[in-house]
């Protein structure tokens, strides 16, 4: 069994999931390398659209991503990695997750709080 890294023009997205209590924490996209790289070091390696090249969550900040399983979806066109975060946060903005803010009333609210300073980080 092989993954589809055709049919999205040689990327897949990435779900990057809490292993304790289920947080989607942040999506990303994987290249063949970029996931090849994250089975062999155990940490989650994405491919940056915007820099073109390979790039380790965490290699800056130190949150790095610990990888505990990695599973696909029924069309081997995306990937769920359930993680162990090391960090206080995987949101470069300062958050646990990527997905801080919440739909209300008409508009995009701030839903928790920062967790970690992120000039103090990058």
């Amino acid at each position: 069994m092989e993954l589809d890294f055709d049919k999205s023009g040689g990327l897949l997205p990435a779900i990057v999931q809490d292993a304790g209590d289920g947080r989607v924490l942040m999506v990303g996209f994987m290249n063949r390398e970029a996931f090849e790289k994250t089975l062999e070091t155990g940490f989650v390696t994405f491919y940056s659209r915007s820099r073109n090249q390979l790039w380790m969550k965490g290699e800056t900040s130190g949150h790095r991503l610990l990888v505990k399983t990695v599973q696909t979806d029924c069309d081997q066109d995306a990937v769920l990695v359930q993680v162990e975060a090391q960090g206080p946060g995987v949101c470069h903005k300062g958050y646990r997750s990527c997905f801080y803010r919440t739909w209300d009333n008409g508009a995009w609210r701030v839903s928790e709080p920062q967790t970690y300073d992120p000039e103090k980080v990058y």
